[in-house]
């Protein structure tokens, strides 16, 4: 008789030691389901960071075409005949930093034209490639300089 009653109690200890898990996994899941919706509770959490908003209003109907300086303001480019034409075509597909930073002859200007017409999809300029060359050449010719250019209006000072 003896059999039995160690199967039952057998069978009460893993019941209850079930149960016990159970009840244990449960707490453990609705703590970490606690912490995901407030997890300011948490041990791991940061420091809150300081975020610093500057919002700045631009009149965009008035600066828009703003040239300060002899610079057309929102390109850069250098105010001449021809700038709004080449702001219209060449902006329309790249900044204006890629002609900035370049400086060709009437012949390399023409070249690359060429070449964003033949390689990039770029339409055909019709009366305007003649404006927009002419501008280019001028304005964005190569420069014979050496390094860097010669430092003017200096006060220099002697070191002790």
């Amino acid at each position: 008789m003896e059999q039995p009653n160690r199967f039952e109690e057998s069978a009460a200890l893993i019941r209850k030691l079930s149960v016990t898990l159970f009840v244990f996994f449960i707490a453990i899941a609705g703590i970490l389901v606690y912490l995901m919706v407030d997890p300011s509770l948490s041990a791991f959490t940061s420091k809150p960071e300081t975020t610093l908003t500057v919002v700045e209003t631009i009149d965009t109907k008035d600066d828009f075409d703003a040239i300060e300086n002899g610079i057309h303001l929102r390109t850069g480019f250098i105010a001449d005949n021809g700038l709004m034409t080449v702001v219209n075509n060449c902006t329309n597909c790249h900044s204006a930093k890629l002609v900035t930073q370049n400086r060709m002859t009437k012949e390399g200007w023409s070249a690359t034209i060429k070449w964003m017409q033949e390689t990039q999809n770029l339409w055909d300029l019709g009366d305007n490639e003649v404006i927009i060359l002419d501008y280019l050449a001028k304005n964005y010719a190569p420069e014979k300089k050496g390094r860097r250019e010669n430092l003017t209006n200096i006060e220099w000072y002697t070191l002790n």
